[in-house]
């Protein structure tokens, strides 16, 4: 789920690194590709991802909601856009309260019901 106040190349970014997040659940990724050469390539992860666009409170519920019922989920705050790689990125996000976290994107994974009372107040990403 997307902030709705997000320029396009943010939310590419956004989705790109929330998708690594899920992906790092092992169980969530495919088998590995490959073509009639032999060549093989990464697996993708073996659902569906659906995208979603919300206000920012919207976004913050969700991921109350979503640690209340001990769902695993990636996150993107605003202050990662200026950071320049992953640890800095860890640390802009440890320094702040959940509560207080800026976001601009969540990542989530669970039984399709419970994610979609989560993204209920959302809508699809055009």
């Amino acid at each position: 789920m997307l902030s709705s106040a997000l320029e396009p190349w943010q939310e590419l970014n956004v989705t790109a690194f929330l998708s690594s997040g899920l992906a790092a659940e092992r169980e969530l990724l495919g088998e590995s590709y490959s073509d009639a050469d032999g060549i093989e390539y990464l697996p993708l992860l073996g659902q569906p991802v659906m995208i979603f666009t919300a206000e920012p409170e919207v976004l913050a519920a969700a991921r109350s909601k979503a640690v209340e019922r001990s769902m695993r989920l990636a996150i993107y705050t605003r202050e990662m856009f200026s950071t320049g790689h992953d640890a800095a990125n860890r640390a802009a996000v440890r320094a702040v309260h959940s509560a207080d976290l800026d976001l601009v994107g969540i990542g989530l994974h669970g039984a399709r019901n419970a994610v979609d009372r989560l993204t209920k107040a959302a809508r699809l990403h055009v």
